[in-house]
């Protein structure tokens, strides 16, 4: 979607006075359309993300209709990578970026850093030694489906989890949409609770192993919405 200089605006909740000195110093993403500015809702997100400039709230609204795949078909197309290197967060953080199944257009550097300044808040290591990084708002990037990449580090790191404990496993969502990403990243944190798929993502099993968790687990939350949308009795 191309969006106009009061569409940025409203979404940045910024006059559109900012936007346009933003705009002369080089600073946020624009294209030139017919001698007027235009705006990519993600390209936007992006850069307010990594320049941590506060948003409207109406940045984080999709639409009713959008996709958002199944935890399995998300790992599936982001892929289960065993003996990721790195030495320390930022090296594997780097690594994890470069294995991730991206549109050649992606600018990996930019989500890099992206990923390391949310780091640089406060970690993302959940406990156990699992991390899921993220920013604080969701990483959106030009991709045609929402993924999930699942990494086994090589080396145990300090990601300066909560609990103490070294992180040895990472999640990485990448996501087109917002919705699609918080939905995941619910799946997530809910199948990470002891479960099947805590079970085999711990003892780093097969893929096809993993994966028939995650089907799993996505059955048992379809199941747990329908009754939640079940009338009363």
């Amino acid at each position: 979607m191309r969006l106009r200089v009061r569409d940025a605006a409203e979404l940045l909740d910024v006059s559109e006075k900012t936007i346009y000195r933003w705009i002369a110093q080089k600073a946020l993403p624009a294209h030139r359309v017919n001698e007027q500015y235009r705006f990519n809702r993600a390209e936007l997100l992006e850069w307010a993300t990594s320049e941590r400039i506060p948003m409207s709230p109406k940045m984080l609204e999709e639409p009713e209709d959008t996709f958002i795949p199944s935890l399995a078909q998300a790992l599936r197309a982001g892929g289960i990578h065993y003996r990721v290197s790195g030495t320390d967060k930022p090296s594997a953080l780097r690594s994890i970026v470069e294995i991730l199944p991206l549109p050649d257009g992606v600018d990996r550097e930019f989500l890099l850093q992206v990923l390391l300044a949310r780091e640089s808040v406060g970690s993302t290591a959940i406990g156990d030694g699992i991390a899921i990084p993220h920013v604080r708002n969701p990483v959106t990037l030009h991709v045609v489906q929402p993924i999930v990449a699942l990494s086994f580090l090589e080396n145990d790191i300090d990601f300066q989890a909560i609990d103490g404990k070294p992180v040895h496993t990472l999640f990485t969502i990448i996501s087109p949409t917002i919705k699609a990403h918080l939905n995941l990243l619910s799946k997530l944190a809910y199948g990470l609770r002891g479960s099947p798929f805590t079970q085999a993502v711990t003892t780093r099993a097969s893929r096809d192993e993993i994966l028939s968790s995650a089907a799993l687990l996505d059955e048992h939350v379809a199941a747990i919405n329908a009754k939640a949308q079940e009338p009363a009795k």
